[in-house]
C-alpha cells in the first residue's frame, strides 16, 4: 500500500476552531476531523492546503505555521498528515463535502468522534 501526503487546516478564530463532518460515504464516514485532503504531485503542503480548503469550504485561508505530523495506517489507508495553523482570510464558509461543521473551544473536542490521526494531533493544541 502506497503512503502519500494528506495536509490539513487547523483554522482557528476568535479562540475556536473549525471542525468538519466527514461525508458519510467516505472512510471514516461521519467522523469529525479538520478538513484538509491529499497533496497531488508537484504540489507544495501550502498549495495543497489552500487548494483543498477552496474545493471543501469555498474560503482562502491564511497558513501561519505547521503544528506537527502523523502517521496514520489502516486496512484502507496509509497517510502522513501536515497540519498546519491557519485563520480564515476570505470568503463565507460553504460545505462543498463535509455532512456538518463547528466552531468548537479546545474543551469541547472531547464532545466529537475525530478521525484516527485527528484525535492525536488534538494533544498539541
Amino acid at each position: 500500500m502506497d503512503k502519500f501526503d494528506v495536509v490539513a487546516a487547523i483554522i482557528i478564530k476568535n479562540g475556536k476552531y473549525f471542525i468538519a463532518q466527514r461525508n458519510r460515504n467516505k472512510h471514516m464516514g461521519l467522523s469529525w476531523e479538520f478538513p484538509g485532503g491529499k497533496v497531488e504531485n508537484g504540489e507544495t503542503f501550502e498549495i495543497a492546503l489552500k487548494r483543498e480548503i477552496k474545493e471543501e469550504l469555498n474560503i482562502e485561508i491564511n497558513i501561519n505555521s505547521k503544528l506537527g505530523e502523523e502517521n496514520y495506517q489502516d486496512d484502507k489507508i496509509n497517510v502522513k498528515l501536515h497540519y498546519f495553523i491557519c485563520s480564515h482570510f476570505n470568503g463565507e464558509i460553504i460545505l462543498c463535502e463535509h455532512e456538518d461543521s463547528a466552531w468548537v473551544t479546545k474543551n469541547e473536542f472531547k464532545n466529537y468522534n475525530f478521525a484516527e490521526g485527528d484525535s492525536d494531533i488534538i494533544k498539541l493544541l
